[in-house]
């Protein structure tokens, strides 16, 4: 895939580099005896849903449209988490969810018995609280006065009968020893509870495709949990789905001077369509360059758009960049396309499969019309 071929910007989900990740979950699940789901929230192209499928267990949700999505498109089990759920949707999803998992006793007294009356199985959301992550606390569910997850002080054994399962998510693109630490902190605060329970969710935030992950350990967590417990386990990892496995090819529009700061500004919008780059924040890869300094010319890269901040970073390159010049970004398929936005008008790039075979084909095109129809109905 060079990008010549392909106008910018655009996105390229490459399947070959996906399967890859896809066969390495299905070694742990397979090995570990547990069951893994993918996080619809990191990874939505529902054209590869059908090779997903393949791999892993079902999906999971955030909301009504997502947990339809699954139901629709990926087929296996469907489980459905929200921090509260309005009862409208509630009732819509009990039409295509299987698992439900609750934030509070407050939504399980409200919820759990109607969910299990039509067959399904309800769990609740746990806080062990037990911070793992430094730097980013937008992404630390265990962070202090988090509104995600009950707390032991909180919890409710009375309401045990009505439970299936308990859940927690506490990790977030981490290795297993962070886990291993928050299975000791879960059952010192809820173990004594999770006896005669059928299934344990450890969430997602596994950073399992990632060259060099400890995969050892995660798998010793996960056959303590099925021994001390005998629960079925669950995995519900998005990102290690689709980890490095997509691009966003971008052209510089034009090159421009700051005082001693050159600034390239791109086809393509960190606020726009990799927001995560100024959420979280990070420095997505990029394909022949260097971090700044590290080669001949350093440049900032930013984004057309009238937001001050709408900077993806500073690069190096062997010679200066010029108008036309195409790059390409990796890692480029999670957290990207599902989070897109149209702020300023942006128009959404294309989406294109790279396929395992060597093929190349759009799988789906934006316009103007996907702008505007968000917008109003006249």
């Amino acid at each position: 895939m060079g990008g010549a071929e392909l106008r910018t910007p655009a996105f390229v989900v490459d399947e070959g580099l996906l399967k890859r990740n896809l066969e390495l979950l299905a070694d742990v699940a397979r090995r570990a005896g547990c069951k893994i789901l993918l996080a619809q929230k990191a990874f939505s192209n529902y054209d590869l849903y059908p090779v997903l499928g393949q791999y892993l267990a079902g999906s999971t949700a955030s909301g009504l449209y997502e947990a339809r999505l699954g139901r629709e498109e990926f087929g296996g089990e469907v489980h459905v988490f929200k921090p509260a759920y309005t009862e409208e949707e509630f009732e819509a999803l009990l039409a295509v969810a299987d698992h439900f998992v609750f934030n509070s006793p407050r939504q399980v007294e409200k919820y759990a018995a109607r969910a299990r009356a039509a067959g399904k199985q309800v769990g609740l959301r746990v806080n062990p609280e037990h911070s793992t992550q430094e730097g980013h606390a937008i992404y630390d569910p265990c962070a202090p006065g988090s509104r995600l997850g009950t707390t032991l002080a909180n919890f409710d054994p009375a309401q045990l009968p009505l439970l299936d399962g308990l859940h927690m998510h506490t990790l977030c693109e981490q290795d297993s020893d962070d886990l291993e630490s928050t299975v000791q902190a879960l059952e010192e605060k809820f173990g004594p509870h999770l006896h005669g329970l059928k299934w344990l969710n450890l969430g997602g935030g596994h950073h399992i495709t990632r060259p060099g992950y400890d995969m050892a350990t995660l798998e010793r967590c996960i056959r303590r949990a099925q021994h001390d417990w005998d629960v079925t386990v669950y995995l519900e990892p998005g990102e290690a789905c689709a980890l490095n496995a997509g691009y966003l090819l971008t052209r510089v529009l034009d090159v421009v001077q700051n005082g001693d700061t050159t600034i390239a500004i791109l086809d393509a919008s960190a606020a726009c369509h990799m927001p995560d780059v100024i959420e979280m924040p990070y420095r997505p890869p990029l394909l022949d360059a260097g971090e700044a300094g590290e080669k001949a010319c350093t440049v900032r890269l930013g984004g057309p758009t009238c937001l001050a901040g709408d900077i993806v970073g500073d690069y190096s390159f062997d010679a200066p960049l010029t108008e036309g010049d195409k790059l390409i970004f990796g890692d480029m398929a999670i957290y990207t396309t599902c989070k897109n936005n149209t702020f300023n008008g942006m128009p959404l790039p294309p989406i294109w499969l790279l396929g395992a075979d060597g093929s190349c084909r759009e799988l789906v095109h934006f316009g103007y019309q996907d702008f505007k129809m968000r917008l109003g109905a006249i």
